[in-house]
């Protein structure tokens, strides 16, 4: 399981999960919902608490991932799969262009 912190303008505004099983699953912050009811960061997920989920990287994010070229040389430099869609958008989208940045989770087993 690999999982990514979502900002928004540098605010913690949820979690993006990848699942043992190649599901995805993105949830608010319970606070940012609070906060920021309208902020929603794509219109396909607006802000609630419902746990949104799909058999495959959610359009959203998978528009944050570098194409052509780009995608050419992260693939090389990090040696990551251009399949693998999860490793490139933590690899590559900590300072996208745009308020929305990915900034890998790290677990207490990757300590």
């Amino acid at each position: 399981m690999r999982q990514a912190n979502i900002f928004y303008d540098e605010v913690y505004c949820g979690l993006l999960t990848e699942t043992n099983d190649g599901d995805y699953t993105f949830q608010y912050d319970s606070d940012y919902v609070k906060k920021y009811p309208k902020q929603f960061i794509t219109f396909t997920m607006p802000v609630s608490n419902t746990i949104y989920r799909d058999k495959r990287l959610f359009s959203f994010f998978e528009g944050l991932i570098p194409e052509g070229w780009l995608l050419n040389i992260a693939s090389k430099s990090w040696k990551i799969n251009r399949n693998d869609r999860m490793g490139l958008l933590l690899a590559c989208c900590k300072n996208c262009i745009g308020a929305v940045s990915v900034e890998p989770k790290i677990t207490s087993d990757e300590e």
